[in-house]
């Protein structure tokens, strides 16, 4: 089961969460038919979706994560609530790419530069939306960075998707680690010297370790506490409902050029690949609500 761990330690001047993804890295990877270096792209934005939405404090709190690259897969969104259930899609999904020179999935070269968006809807009028350029395209750095320049939050974000040799998901999961602005000097050094000794995310999820087993390796000098442990999973929400709404909400001249066809059409959620047919005399129906 997929869960996230939240924690402090060092007297609370740190926060952390960590979390285990697999299964819903797993569930994106059927949906979407992405290929290895695809799913471990989208593995990685969707586990700190995971870990971020569960940072909201609102009922109805909605995050969406956006990267928009100049490499070959195009754009990554990832969507995500207070309760960390979690979606999202890549706009190339079968995008084939040689190892880096590290012998890794080329996720940074599978992204490119460009722009992460990061939209809170906190139930406000007017979303909140912060927005940092890519420097590396490997998601972790680029978050890093975000957390940085767009919430003055020094953190550090580490992020993993290993892949089976049948290209199914093998371990996902990742961690952020955050400083209080009342972080002592002392404990700033300390917890980067650390951070500079450690083997990688997908190292640790290698070996088989859990996540409060990574927070240990990260943190344990510093006395880690646990908070609580959040599920967190894969979740379509979409519905009929939502597509009629998303219909109406085109206006009424596209509606009456679909209707003026005179055929049913067929909309795909982006999410989960579902399918939903339409018929003419539905459309038609929607236009009247339209009208209202």
């Amino acid at each position: 089961m997929d869960y996230i761990v939240r924690a402090t330690a060092a007297n609370q001047q740190i926060r952390a969460f960590a979390a285990t993804t697999r299964e819903s890295v797993e569930m994106a990877r059927s949906f979407h038919n992405t290929s290895p270096v695809a799913t471990a792209a989208l593995g990685r934005l969707l586990t700190a979706g995971a870990m971020m939405g569960a940072m909201m404090k609102g009922e109805r709190d909605i995050l969406t994560l956006q990267m928009k690259g100049n490499g070959p897969i195009g754009g990554i969104t990832v969507t995500a609530d207070s309760k960390a259930n979690i979606k999202g899609y890549v706009q190339n999904p079968g995008v084939v790419l040689h190892a880096n020179e590290k012998g890794k999935l080329d996720v940074g070269g599978a992204i490119g530069i460009g722009i992460l968006n990061v939209i809170k809807d906190l139930g406000m009028k007017e979303p909140y939306i912060g927005q940092c350029e890519l420097k590396t395209g490997e998601i972790g750095d680029d978050l890093t960075y975000y957390f940085a320049v767009s919430e003055q939050v020094p953190s550090s974000v580490g992020l993993g998707v290993l892949m089976e040799k049948n290209n199914t998901v093998k371990q996902a999961g990742g961690f952020i680690i955050q400083l209080m602005p009342f972080t002592s000097e002392d404990v700033v050094e300390r917890l980067e010297r650390k951070l500079a000794e450690v083997s990688s995310v997908t190292a640790m999820l290698d070996a088989g370790m859990t996540p409060e087993q990574i927070l240990g390796e990260l943190l344990g000098e510093f006395g880690v506490e646990i908070m609580d442990t959040v599920p967190t999973q894969y979740h379509c929400d979409c519905s009929r409902e939502r597509i009629e709404r998303a219909l109406i909400s085109i206006g009424k001249k596209d509606l009456q050029e679909m209707i003026d066809e005179g055929e049913a059409i067929e909309v795909n959620c982006q999410f989960c690949q579902k399918t939903y047919r339409v018929e003419v005399e539905e459309l038609r129906a929607l236009l009247k609500k339209a009208d209202r």
